[in-house]
């Protein structure tokens, strides 16, 4: 089974998009623009949930409907990927949310394991990994290394801008799991950001630089 990667054409996120790009856009706009990028992009990202047929009482008789097959997982990648989570959460607010905390080296650029906490279901979830920035596509190439190790085998990243670096590691070391992205820009300079990019997106989130 191989991936897919998924660049989000739809005139609202690419109108939001816009919006946390723009380095003149305060905390409180970019933190509410990105947690409602994230809940326009859940919508595609779980078009294809499995389902399972139910037989539903109505008052006016027995509707054949469809409820989800198994629960969904959210794993934001510390600090930045609690930014979508909210958003995420408006539109399947029975989600659990696990969370994986590491930090990057600065000069390999390379990941760090402090914090990871999940939910005992997430096994058979259906898992979403949620990080805005896919740059080098280390943090969530661990990560997804790490859900595996646990046996998880139903994992979807969901990004707001990725870099072909990042999308190239991805697809190279978990060929079995579908990106999604808001867009996908030219390349990462020598600080390992993307460019264009938004910035560093943690620190525009939480008003810390």
């Amino acid at each position: 089974m191989s991936g897919k990667v998924v660049v989000f054409d739809h005139p609202l996120i690419s109108h939001k998009l816009a919006l946390i790009r723009d380095e003149n856009t305060g905390t409180k706009q970019f933190r509410e623009t990105v947690s409602e990028i994230g809940m326009l992009m859940a919508y595609e990202v779980t078009r294809d949930l499995p389902t399972l047929n139910i037989d539903v009482k109505t008052p006016c008789g027995i509707a054949h409907t469809r409820t989800l097959a198994k629960d969904v997982v959210l794993v934001p990648i510390l600090r930045a990927g609690l930014g979508m989570v909210e958003g995420i959460m408006a539109l399947i607010p029975t989600a659990k949310v696990g969370h994986v905390g590491m930090y990057r080296d600065e000069e390999t650029l390379e990941p760090h394991l402090y914090y990871a906490k999940f939910p005992k279901t997430i096994t058979e979830s259906t898992v979403l990994v949620v990080d805005p920035m896919l740059a080098t596509g280390g943090s969530v190439d661990f990560t997804i290394g790490l859900l595996k190790e646990r046996g998880i085998k139903d994992i979807r990243y969901v990004g707001l801008v990725g870099a072909p670096e990042g999308v190239a590691r991805i697809q190279k070391n978990h060929p079995d799991v579908d990106i999604y992205l808001a867009a996908l820009d030219d390349h990462l300079n020598e600080n390992g950001y993307i460019v264009p990019g938004l910035g560093d997106c943690g620190d525009r989130i939480f008003g810390t630089k």
